[in-house]
């Protein structure tokens, strides 16, 4: 009802709701409400509906079991023109061709993996009481230290999916190679949020959105962006990473994830 009353409330400001729908897609942990709170403020100045709708995601929060494709499919098949969504998403080759298709701007925010480990841990074990694995760092794991290091490595010993932070962000790749993708790093949204507006109005317009004044509308889009209201905010800083890690660590995540930081663009070679 509250999407179906948003809808029309556009309209009546707009007319007819054609633009395509807006879509934030995540690794979690790396921007997801940052990039949400611009994509619905495009609602400010064009024809784009905040939907409500929940994030489309590829694992239940609760298990952490696989959600069946159908049932994926059939949430991104909710959407309308001009709605906003967002979700954790796989380049899964159903998915993909549904984002990519005429009608959709996607949108694909990543950060830091070591950012994303340490915050992970933050989130699981302080944050998120429901969630899968918030037991076992909870009571289970007895250090900071510990609970990086399964962070990074994974649980390989459980029944329920959680490969190490290479493997998770494997299947997210392929997002980066799409040119119908925009690809936005979390640190240039929180480091260079000017440059990285109007990279994401631009996208939008060329994907169907209809052409806006673009120093009005990034100002309003500007003024979208509050870290500190995500529900899952803690710090938002690039580089956390060196506060938390030890040798140890550092030394752990190079033998897990290999090159992945320099195929990210985050590290020239290993020597970091």
């Amino acid at each position: 009802m509250r999407h179906h009353y948003r809808r029309m409330r556009q309209q009546q400001r707009f007319g007819k709701l054609d633009a395509p729908v807006l879509f934030g897609n995540s690794f979690p942990k790396s921007g997801t409400h940052l990039l949400t709170q611009v994509l619905t403020g495009f609602a400010c100045f064009g024809p784009a509906v905040d939907s409500g709708l929940p994030a489309v995601v590829n694992f239940d929060g609760q298990t952490g079991k696989q959600r069946p494709l159908d049932r994926i499919m059939a949430d991104l098949r909710r959407f309308q023109p001009g709605d906003v969504g967002y979700g954790h998403l796989h380049a899964l080759p159903e998915v993909v061709q549904f984002l990519c298709a005429e009608g959709v701007a996607p949108f694909f925010v990543y950060r830091d993996p070591r950012d994303v480990v340490v915050s992970h841990v933050f989130y699981v074990t302080d944050m998120a009481p429901s969630h899968v694995h918030h037991q076992h760092y909870k009571n289970e794991l007895n250090t900071f230290e510990e609970r990086l290091r399964a962070s990074i490595l994974g649980r390989p010993d459980v029944e329920i999916s959680f490969p190490d932070i290479r493997a998770r962000f494997a299947p997210y790749l392929e997002w980066l190679a799409l040119e119908e993708v925009l690809s936005l790093r979390f640190e240039d949204m929180i480091e260079k949020p000017q440059e990285t507006l109007e990279r994401i109005l631009a996208h939008a317009i060329t994907r169907g959105f209809p052409k806006q004044d673009e120093r009005r509308a990034t100002r309003l889009l500007l003024k979208r962006m509050d870290p500190k209201a995500s529900p899952t905010f803690r710090r938002g800083k690039a580089g956390a990473w060196r506060q938390h890690f030890t040798q140890a660590h550092r030394v752990l995540f190079k033998e897990v994830t290999g090159d992945l930081l320099v195929e990210l663009g985050y590290e020239n070679d290993s020597n970091w």
